[in-house]
């Protein structure tokens, strides 16, 4: 009557040693995101060629894994700047995918004409890229906590590290300020916030101006999901329109400025419902239900390619005018 148990127990061993063995192949190196890979297995090995903003990892030894690679991945601001190129003296296997990736606004992305026709897939902050990476999103949270902190002191508050005179958000800051008073933080007034201390300090002002750098499509960066929602406060956003915000922020739960034919009556607005709480705890229902992720982390980004990588397979094999994907 033992053999039966005993085998049970036996198989369920041999079932959690598998799942932690492809765990274990599946993170790859220490040095960067490659997993092993074998196609008629139905798994996937992704190349980062180079590591995003400076070389946190050294990659150079992942290289050797490029004639196996089904994807290979490069950041834009390295080819950008020539800190890096494109490995086109290597045979690129019939197999092989190229994947340009970039979180930066057109602004921010020059330099992108040369690199038509040499990429398969786009990965970016955009809804319409092919591999969509967003700065934050929503999770739903199974527990509930006081939705508002209590401490608040601040109107409005501004965190800013790069400002430029007509940049538009300064134009409207400094249009803003004339109507409410905006405590600023950052280089601008030489106040810069340890990291340790920004989301307290913002959490004590009532309204957060989360005014991005660029204008742009579904360009929403952690201005609004880290400062301003994880913080917790209601966030004033200057940057796409009202449309792309809602398609991906909860409800009910951040005031754009196109909504105001004047940042007087912005002003009037905020300082009206600083006063009504019933109306100011209404931009905060849907933290009742919901917590927001952001993401900080390369190596989770390009984990989101699994996902995706059969569906694009199947349907997507011409290279990609990547411009088009970027600016338009």
């Amino acid at each position: 009557m033992e053999l039966p148990s005993f085998c049970l127990r036996l198989f369920l061993l041999i079932i959690c040693l598998a799942f932690l063995l492809f765990f274990l192949v599946g993170k790859g190196r220490e040095g960067g995101w490659v997993p092993n890979s074998d196609r008629s297995h139905n798994k996937t090995t992704i190349l980062l060629w180079h590591w995003p903003f400076g070389p946190r990892y050294n990659l150079e030894g992942d290289r050797s894994l490029y004639p196996s690679a089904d994807l290979v991945v490069f950041h834009h601001r390295e080819l950008m700047t020539s800190q890096e190129r494109l490995p086109l003296h290597l045979h690129r296997p019939r197999h092989q995918k190229w994947v340009w990736l970039s979180l930066e606004s057109p602004d921010n992305s020059r330099y992108l004409e040369p690199f038509n026709n040499t990429f398969n897939w786009t990965m970016s902050y955009r809804r319409d890229a092919d591999i969509t990476i967003p700065y934050g999103k929503l999770l739903p949270k199974d527990y509930d906590t006081d939705i508002i902190p209590k401490n608040k002191s601040i109107l409005a508050c501004w965190v800013v590290s790069h400002y430029e005179p007509q940049h538009r958000r300064s134009l409207v800051y400094k249009s803003l300020q004339r109507s409410i008073p905006v405590e600023v933080y950052g280089r601008l007034r030489g106040s810069v916030l340890a990291s340790s201390d920004l989301l307290p300090t913002i959490s004590s002002c009532y309204f957060y101006l989360s005014f991005e750098n660029s204008i742009s499509k579904d360009y929403i960066t952690e201005k609004l999901w880290r400062n301003a929602y994880q913080a917790g406060a209601v966030p004033v956003v200057l940057g796409p329109p009202p449309d792309d915000y809602i398609a991906v922020a909860p409800p009910n739960s951040f005031i754009h400025i196109e909504d105001f034919p004047s940042t007087k009556e912005l002003g009037n607005y905020l300082r009206q419902l600083q006063l009504d709480k019933e109306r100011y705890a209404g931009y905060f229902a849907w933290r009742h239900s919901y917590q927001v992720k952001v993401y900080t982390d390369w190596r989770e980004r390009l984990c989101s390619i699994c996902p995706k990588y059969q569906s694009l397979s199947l349907h997507l094999t011409r290279a990609h005018r990547v411009w088009s994907k970027v600016v338009h």
